[in-house]
C-alpha cells in the first residue's frame, strides 16, 4: 500500500513543481524582457502584475477543443501529450538532494538521453497531424534542429561521463563535493576532497571541461527551441510553428513542456557540471561551510538555486541575441560545435588515463 502511494504522490509531485515552475517562469521572463527592453513588463493584474500568469492559465482552461477538420485527428490530440509526457518522465531521475531522489537508477544519464528524445516524435505528430503548411514547416525545422544539436549534447556529456566514470546522475552528484567517495582534484593538482564547495565541482576537474559545459548550454538551448535557436517558432515566418493550430488545454500541454525542458535541462547541466546538490561554499580552515550548508534540506535550495540561475540566463539570452538564419544554426552544430566536442572527449580520455590513474 505505502509503494503505491509513493507511485501516486511522486508523480503528482512533479506535474505540481513543473506547472509551479512554468507559472513563475513566464511572470519571469515577462519581466526580465520588460527589464531588457526598458518597459515594466506585467503591472496591471495583481500587485505588480503577479496574477496575470494565474489568468493567462485560466483563460486556456477555458476554451474549447478545437481540432481542425482536415487535421489527423488521432496525431494532433495524442501530440501535446506525448511532448509533455517525454520531458515530465526525464525529471523522474533527476537527483535534488542527497539521497532524495525519485528513482535511482545505474543508468540515469542514459535514460534521460533516451526520453527526452521521444519529444520530437511528439512535435513531428503535430506539425504532421496539424494538416498546416505552417506547422509542419515549424516541425521539420524543429527535427532538424534538434536531431543536429543532440549530437553535441551528447559528445559533451560523454566527455563528462568519462572523468566521472558512471553514468549513476545520483553518483555523479555525491562526487562533487565533501561526501564524495572517491578523491576529488581541481584541475589534477590540487585535492579538494575535503574542502568541498565550487573547487570539487566536475566543471574544475580538468580545463576542458569549462569549454564541454559551454557546448552543453548552448546546444541546450537549441533542443529547447530558446532563442536564438527559435526558428521552428519564429512568428514572423510561420505564425507559431508545430503548435500554430492548439489552443486551450492543449496548447497549455505544449507550454508546460517547452518550459519544464527548460528547467530539467538547467539542471541536468547542474547535475553534471555544477556540483548538482553540493554547496558552492568551500571549508575554509576552522570555517567548515561545506559542512555546515550540506544537508537534504540545503541540497534542495542548491538545486533550486543553481537551476534557477541557468534558466534566467537562457531568458536574458533570448532577449538579448537576434535569432539565427538556418545555414548560421547547421554551421554551428556540424562546423564548430560538434568537432570541438569530438576533441574534448578526446582530451577526457587522455586526462582520466594520464591525470585522474
Amino acid at each position: 500500500m505505502i509503494d503505491l502511494l509513493i507511485h501516486i504522490i511522486i508523480p503528482l509531485a512533479i506535474f505540481s513543481f513543473i506547472a509551479l515552475f512554468t507559472l513563475f517562469a513566464v511572470y519571469a521572463e515577462r519581466k526580465i524582457a520588460g527589464f531588457v527592453q526598458d518597459r515594466l513588463g506585467p503591472m496591471e493584474t495583481g500587485k505588480y502584475g503577479l496574477l496575470q500568469t494565474i489568468a493567462d492559465i485560466l483563460k486556456l482552461l477555458q476554451k474549447e477543443f478545437i481540432t481542425p477538420g482536415a487535421a489527423d485527428k488521432v496525431l494532433f490530440a495524442l501530440a501535446p501529450v506525448i511532448i509533455f509526457s517525454a520531458v515530465f518522465i526525464g525529471f523522474s531521475v533527476m537527483p535534488w538532494a542527497p539521497g532524495f531522489i525519485p528513482a535511482d537508477t545505474t543508468t540515469g544519464l542514459f535514460f534521460i538521453m533516451a526520453v527526452v528524445s521521444i519529444d520530437a516524435i511528439g512535435i513531428l505528430m503535430a506539425g504532421w497531424g496539424s494538416n498546416n503548411k505552417y506547422s509542419l514547416l515549424g516541425a521539420i525545422r524543429a527535427i532538424a534542429q534538434m536531431v543536429s544539436y543532440e549530437i553535441p549534447v551528447g559528445l559533451s556529456l560523454i566527455a563528462a561521463v568519462m572523468i566521472t566514470q558512471t553514468l549513476n546522475l545520483n553518483d555523479i552528484a555525491f562526487n562533487q563535493g565533501i561526501l564524495a567517495t572517491e578523491q576529488i582534484y581541481f584541475f589534477g593538482l590540487w585535492n579538494v576532497t575535503k574542502v568541498g564547495g565550487f573547487f570539487a565541482w566536475n566543471i574544475l576537474q580538468a580545463p576542458h571541461l569549462i569549454v564541454v559545459y559551454l557546448i552543453f548550454f548552448i546546444a541546450s538551448l537549441a533542443e529547447c527551441n530558446r532563442a536564438p535557436f527559435d526558428i521552428p517558432e519564429a512568428e514572423s515566418e510561420l505564425i507559431g510553428g508545430f503548435h500554430t493550430e492548439y489552443g486551450g488545454i492543449r496548447f497549455a500541454f505544449v507550454f508546460l513542456a517547452e518550459y519544464a525542458m527548460m528547467f530539467l535541462v538547467a539542471m541536468l547541466g547542474v547535475v553534471i557540471f555544477l556540483g548538482g546538490w553540493n554547496t558552492p561554499l568551500p571549508n575554509i580552515g576552522a570555517l567548515k561551510l561545506a559542512e555546515w550548508t550540506t544537508g537534504l534540506y540545503w541540497g534542495i535550495f542548491w538545486t533550486l538555486t543553481k537551476s534557477l540561475f541557468i534558466v534566467g540566463v537562457q531568458m536574458w539570452i533570448r532577449w538579448t541575441l537576434p535569432r539565427f538564419r538556418a545555414d548560421q544554426l547547421m554551421n554551428l552544430c556540424w562546423k564548430v560545435m560538434i568537432p570541438i566536442a569530438f576533441l574534448c572527449m578526446a582530451i577526457s580520455g587522455i586526462w582520466r588515463i594520464l591525470v585522474m590513474v
